[in-house]
């Protein structure tokens, strides 16, 4: 299967009067054609960053791409000028922002955003883009569209500005679709309608689809394959049978010991991960989860692991998958 998307060895950096953030430190991961991967992890992991990545959204400075490639089919996005990536976003890579209230524009109606990227990319009249917007917010499942195209986001719900957002990231009938939590601040029955009209949407167009979330619910739901990071790094990839049923790396088995499931005693305590990640200002040589890891070895201290290749589609940075660990057993 072919990749619409694949990320090599980025490093991005930001420059504060503090020192250097090593915000993003050799992610690699790809994006099967069709399929929805999943970036999981704490807060200040670098999900979001790479996301931006990306898309080229990061503002330079304080932002710094220092190495790597996301290439986009087969093209190297971050040798793309912003004339280039003007012609890009929107077009041939949606996103759907995290909160949809401070991402949509107050003071414009809800049909102007989302026809000003149609006009902008489409060779259509204004009122064929009208048209094309009452049509989107129909799709996304918006009451009256004929009437809420002419309204503000104000005069939306939480649910029905994100379902706008999504009609805006659909606007062009992208490739590729980042959504960046989604689903945040919603309650539970407008989340799965939302997770569901994804879904029903990439099975309609075949839109790939990069899903950042905390939630691992929905993960379970939604995605084909996770791609769990820690401290800037990717730490474990798998398909999400793989990475849920057998987790290779101490801190993705941490992030399953804290949630509950439907298969275990009501009464048995969830298990927290002990401890706090590392400062990105000042990162540790060896592996990131070190400090809070149980089964933490001495060469965890200085040297970072390399990826070791777990069966199936599944791999791990951990040093006791390493081959001389698994010899010394």
């Amino acid at each position: 299967m072919s990749n619409i998307l694949e990320v090599k060895d980025l490093v991005v950096s930001f420059h504060t009067f503090g020192g250097e953030v090593q915000a993003v430190r050799g992610v690699n991961f790809s994006v099967p054609k069709g399929k929805t991967v999943a970036i999981v992890g704490e807060s200040g992991c670098g999900k979001s960053v790479t996301a931006k990545s990306i898309m080229q959204l990061l503002p330079k400075p304080p932002a710094e791409y220092k190495q790597g490639e996301i290439l986009f089919n087969g093209d190297n996005i971050l040798a793309k000028s912003e004339r280039d990536m003007q012609r890009i976003r929107g077009n041939e890579i949606g996103m759907i922002f995290q909160d949809p209230m401070t991402s949509l524009n107050p003071t414009t109606k809800v049909g102007a955003q989302i026809t000003e990227g149609i006009l902008k990319h489409k060779d259509v009249s204004r009122k064929e883009a009208r048209s094309q917007a009452i049509e989107l917010l129909n799709l996304v499942g918006i009451p009256q569209p004929e009437k809420r195209v002419d309204q503000y986001p104000h005069e939306f719900s939480g649910g029905m500005r994100q379902r706008a957002m999504i009609a805006i990231s659909l606007a062009c009938e992208p490739d590729l679709l980042i959504a960046d939590e989604p689903t945040t601040a919603l309650d539970v029955t407008i989340q799965a309608q939302i997770l569901k009209l994804m879904k029903d949407l990439q099975n309609k167009t075949g839109t790939s689809i990069i899903l950042i979330t905390h939630d691992l619910g929905v993960v379970a739901e939604t995605c084909d394959h996770v791609v769990v990071m820690y401290a800037g790094q990717v730490i474990e990839t798998g398909t999400v049978e793989e990475v849920f049923e057998t987790p290779q790396h101490p801190y993705t088995k941490g992030l399953m010991k804290s949630v509950p499931r439907l298969d275990q005693d009501k009464k048995q305590p969830l298990i927290p991960i002990i401890g706090s990640p590392p400062d990105l200002m000042d990162p540790t040589e060896g592996c990131p989860f070190f400090a809070r890891c149980e089964y933490a070895m001495e060469v965890c201290r200085d040297h970072n692991p390399s990826f070791e290749y777990m069966g199936g589609n599944q791999h791990a940075s951990c040093w006791l998958h390493h081959p001389l660990a698994k010899a010394s057993e």
